[in-house]
């Protein structure tokens, strides 16, 4: 056992820092100071290694920390008079839920399973056992300081602070044992990266009941959440002699690997399979055609035949949110006195609307259907990377991206604005024309900024693989700062012209970048 949790941690920790080496050399400032000899530098390995070490107690501590402020400790503050003690429990209990079988470790089709299990020949048992009981060990670890941090500040006690960690545990081994059981019965292989149509509408479920239902003063009271997490301690003790006797696991790790780490290069399969998949919603209808001439011939034919990917999308989106506002209206004028809270919501918290924006924009899905269907052959020949025609066809493409994403931003802002005047209204009616023309500039800015990303980072190889890690690295930064903008409570007003201004901005200082850079910067990537 304790060779193989050796072996564990080094081809884990081989394999994670051979992926920082590689990112680093993706970083175009670093990249050129780095030797060439990159993956045989001393300094550099034992940086990496540091950085590896740092990332583990992260995933560790600070993942879990982040977890429950966010997920768990934050909402329940946005109850109001609802008993801290009963929302903290109720949410954890349905989060646990959804992680017992959303997040197991040992069902997951990771690499460091192939290399070991597939290509080293390891003892399949060994290994798994291992790596799950170390996995496990990390979260008792990990939920222990934070749970009775955020759990006493919630208001419960410390003792079932301090065993909360250890009925999460138990519940992740029982659902383990469940599925191995499972396995013996009906030789079904568990993935818990390919739920079925269940288990995501569990999931929807258990959310909508974990943040819908405190809303309305509902809750699984906190004396049967306790019962529960308390009977979730025992049954995970008894399983744990199961899951260790398990004979079966190089079967299933057969299984769980055929699909997507059967060869090395596994990513590149899952590209062309996604590249076939979106061929098969191009039309290939002869019949389309365009009467312009040029560029803005190459891009109508371009949407016209990927309007499936790009429209049928946007205009799902522009349907769930016009429901969603009608629902809102309907609501409010059966029990009027919600009215006073919703007015006070949508005075105050439209900075929560950039993530809704961010997460509802289509930029990453056009520029990657660009690429694939488009760029990945146009790209081969110089004249299309001349500075004119390069903005020219960046400022085409820009308008049809920023047509798609308007479509939804707007009704979002009129169905806002429909609330405000439903619920009270406002002493400053350009409050009204502020929340339409800021939704509608929020989505113009992802548009903006998607875009040009694309242009100035491009992020694909030959082979259609995403490999650009700077790319990877401005997506993550943009998902933080959207989903920090959910914190702000800032009046409509002052963000509404606020975002009015920057996005205005952004999209000229855009079109100047990719004029200037993006004959360089737009271009094929090697690999």
């Amino acid at each position: 056992m304790k060779k193989t949790l050796f072996l564990t941690f080094s081809l884990k920790n081989t394999y994670r820092v051979n992926s920082i080496l590689y990112s680093l050399k993706q970083i175009p400032l670093v990249k050129r100071i780095l030797p060439e000899t990159l993956y045989g530098a001393g300094w550099l390995k034992i940086l990496a290694n540091v950085i590896s070490v740092i990332w583990e107690v992260a995933a560790v501590f600070l993942g879990k920390c982040l977890y429950l402020l966010l997920m768990v400790f934050g909402p329940c503050l946005l109850y109001d008079g609802q008993p801290g003690e009963g929302v903290f429990l109720h949410i954890l209990l349905c989060l646990t839920i959804i992680g017992g079988f959303a997040n197991t470790t040992i069902f997951n089709p990771t690499k460091d399973k192939y290399y070991a299990v597939v290509l080293m020949r390891m003892d399949a048992r060994e290994y798994l056992v291992v790596g799950y009981g170390y996995s496990i060990l990390k979260v008792i670890t990990g939920f222990l300081p934070f749970c009775l941090l955020f759990g006493m500040l919630g208001g419960v006690p410390a003792w079932l602070c301090a065993l909360l960690p250890f009925s999460i545990a138990g519940f992740k081994l029982s659902y383990v044992a469940y599925t191995l059981r499972d396995y013996k019965r009906q030789g079904n292989v568990y993935n818990e990266n390919k739920l079925d149509k269940f288990q995501w509408l569990g999931i929807g479920l258990l959310l909508g009941l974990a943040y819908g239902l405190p809303a309305f003063g509902l809750m699984v009271p906190a004396g049967i959440a306790t019962a529960l997490f308390l009977l979730f301690i025992p049954i995970g003790a008894v399983c744990i002699p199961g899951i260790y006797r398990f004979q079966e696991y190089r079967e299933i790790c057969r299984g769980l690997l055929a699909d997507t780490m059967f060869q090395m290069d596994a990513s590149a399969r899952n590209t062309l399979a996604l590249k076939a998949a979106t061929e098969k919603k191009i039309s290939a209808d002869v019949s389309i055609t365009s009467r312009k001439s040029g560029f803005e011939y190459l891009n109508e034919l371009f949407i016209l035949r990927h309007r499936k990917i790009l429209w049928r999308t946007a205009e799902k989106i522009s349907f769930v949110c016009a429901a969603l506002v009608c629902g809102a209206l309907l609501v409010l004028s059966l029990k009027p006195e919600l009215k006073p809270l919703a007015n006070k919501l949508v005075m105050t918290c439209l900075p929560y609307f950039a993530f809704i924006l961010y997460a509802i924009n289509r930029g990453t899905n056009f520029t990657q259907a660009l690429f694939m269907n488009c760029d990945h052959s146009l790209l081969t020949y110089s004249v299309y990377k001349r500075p004119g025609y390069v903005l020219k066809l960046f400022r085409i493409r820009l308008w049809e991206i920023m047509k798609i994403n308007a479509v939804p931003a707007f009704i979002i802002g009129v169905g806002l604005a429909l609330i405000l005047f439903v619920s009270g209204g406002t002493e400053q009616p350009v409050n009204y024309v502020v929340l339409v023309v800021s939704t509608v500039c929020m989505s113009l800015f992802f548009s903006v900024h998607y875009l040009m990303i694309y242009y100035l980072l491009q992020p694909y190889t030959v082979g259609t693989e995403l490999k650009g890690g700077t790319y990877r690295l401005v997506y993550i930064v943009t998902y933080i700062a959207c989903y920090y903008l959910m914190q702000l409570r800032m009046p409509t007003l002052l963000f509404g012209i606020m975002t009015i201004v920057f996005s205005v901005l952004y999209g000229i200082i855009a079109c100047i970048l990719v004029y200037k850079l993006a004959p360089k910067t737009f271009r094929l990537r090697a690999g």
